[in-house]
């Protein structure tokens, strides 16, 4: 048992480089969050524009196919 507890310990700790300390948990969350909000917007903007290129050239490969 003693052995299985030391096996899991171990391969946890590689893990908690990926997670940053408590003190600096906000700044991350900040960043996080200000990097969403300009993905967001730039989806809204983005997407009609791709749904109408896309609407084009199927429509144009549709004609073409007549």
């Amino acid at each position: 048992m003693l052995q299985l507890f030391f096996a899991v310990a171990f391969s946890v700790v590689p893990l908690t480089l990926y997670l940053p300390p408590i003190r600096s948990l906000n700044l991350f969350v900040d960043t996080l969050e200000g990097v969403l909000r300009h993905i967001a917007v730039f989806t809204l903007r983005t997407y009609p524009r791709i749904r109408l290129g896309l609407s084009r050239v199927i429509r144009s490969l549709f004609h073409i196919s007549r």
